[in-house]
């Protein structure tokens, strides 16, 4: 059969192994300390796994809510991908939910289905609606409201599809879709319509063959992204399959992997993972991070091991109204990035999907963000804002206006950090 539920294609699969030796349970990870109390005498480790050390509020939680598992099961990803939460009945068991958010329970109204993972769900505020990382995806009654402008494909990522699950919009790059799955579905998906067809089922793999052909067949493809869905969330032996396609085709010069999956499932980054994105150099990882309280001790560890692979990190964030739509937050999060070795790449604005106005923030809002950060702070926390544009235009980077054209001598106007106005001498 060439389509398998998950819970047969990708969570019985790469079990962890046995020699993987476990880091110290007194480890430090790029500067979080990771002393571990052990309630009920196990081994926050599990079986000594190599798994990713959990946090101190990540046990707690656990503790509290999942009291028939063990800590292998928690530290296992299938497992937290078996026990995410998909229901607004079933996140009344961990958060107080608002009117507002029960509006959503089993309305058809509502565009993307509800997923997360347990690990993810023990960073969530019971009480607090409005903290962010359970704004980016607990439903709310907002979602239900289409405005004009909003589409369910705004990029027209299907007009640039010559094969399916392949979009070619740029010269030398191509974006391969390579499983419509999540682990976490952030409520503000540019890819809802994708995601939302089917909440069970990885692609097969004759289902990519397509993409492969063509991607064989244009030589000036040089750059491949793989993304979906996440593609993280597929086994080892599948996602090792598709990277050793790739690089069968001489012209692909670099592979990409877009995924959330070590933010919100960092149980994933396993060693055997580590190990086999490894073989696949130049392989890069664009990482989705959207506020600071997702930079926990699990994610700190998670990107270590990627790093610490040769695998060069990027992080890509979506401008959010009331997330993370100030400056002091954002610099926060760019920062801390920068710590765990994740080079902040683009600031994205919300793209118009369907019932997304209560995400978006108007686009001054963007430029004023970063003209908070220049200057302020380190140029490499500094992402490229752009707008995706919409109807297919792709990327468009957007700055505050520094450059203010010529005096009346021909010389360079420029505006600094400070407001402070300079010239410099222009050569003819």
């Amino acid at each position: 059969m060439d389509t398998e539920p998950i819970s047969e294609l990708a969570l019985h699969e790469d079990k962890l192994q046995a020699d993987d030796e476990p880091p110290s349970l007194s480890a430090k990870v790029n500067g979080f300390n990771l002393q571990l109390v052990k309630p009920n005498g196990q081994s926050p480790n599990g079986s000594g796994s190599g798994a990713i050390i959990p946090s101190e509020q990540s046990l707690e939680f656990f503790y509290k809510y999942y009291p028939s598992a063990s800590l292998n099961d928690w530290n296992d990803w299938r497992w937290q991908v078996r026990n995410s939460i998909k229901s607004v009945a079933a996140l009344k068991q961990f958060l107080n939910l608002t009117s507002d958010e029960l509006a959503c329970d089993e309305n058809d109204k509502v565009n993307l289905p509800i997923r997360i993972t347990p690990y993810y769900a023990s960073l969530l505020s019971r009480t607090d609606e409005m903290q962010a990382i359970r704004r980016s995806v607990v439903p709310v009654k907002e979602e239900l409201y289409i405005s004009p402008g909003e589409d369910h494909d705004p990029l027209c990522e299907e007009h640039s599809s010559p094969v399916p699950n392949l979009v070619h919009r740029y010269p030398d790059r191509a974006l391969f879709l390579i499983t419509g799955f999540c682990s976490t579905y952030c409520r503000y998906c540019t890819r809802s319509h994708m995601v939302a067809q089917d909440d069970k089922l990885h692609l097969g793999k004759s289902a990519l063959e397509p993409a492969f052909e063509y991607i064989a067949a244009n030589p000036a493809i040089r750059d491949v992204l793989l993304s979906g869905g996440d593609p993280l969330t597929l086994g080892d032996s599948y996602i090792d399959y598709v990277l050793s396609r790739l690089r069968a085709i001489p012209h692909v010069e670099i592979i990409r992997i877009g995924t959330k999956v070590p933010v919100v499932l960092p149980q994933r980054i396993t060693k055997s993972l580590v190990a086999m994105l490894s073989k696949y150099h130049p392989l890069f990882m664009s990482i989705h991070f959207t506020h600071p309280d997702e930079l926990t001790p699990e994610v700190a560890q998670a990107t270590a091991r990627l790093a610490n692979a040769g695998i060069p990190l990027g992080s890509q964030t979506v401008l959010l109204k009331s997330i993370n739509d100030e400056v002091q937050i954002m610099k926060n999060l760019m920062q801390g990035l920068l710590k765990l070795r994740v080079r902040p790449y683009y600031l994205y604005q919300c793209d118009p999907i369907p019932g997304s106005t209560h995400f978006r923030t108007p686009v001054e809002k963007g430029l004023e963000i970063i003209e908070g950060l220049r200057g302020h702070t380190s140029g490499y926390a500094i992402p490229h804002f752009v707008i995706d544009a919409p109807g297919g235009g792709g990327k468009i980077p957007l700055l505050p206006e520094y450059f203010l054209g010529k005096d009346e001598h021909g010389n360079i106007r420029l505006r600094n950090y400070e407001n402070k106005m300079f010239t410099y001498p222009e050569i003819e």
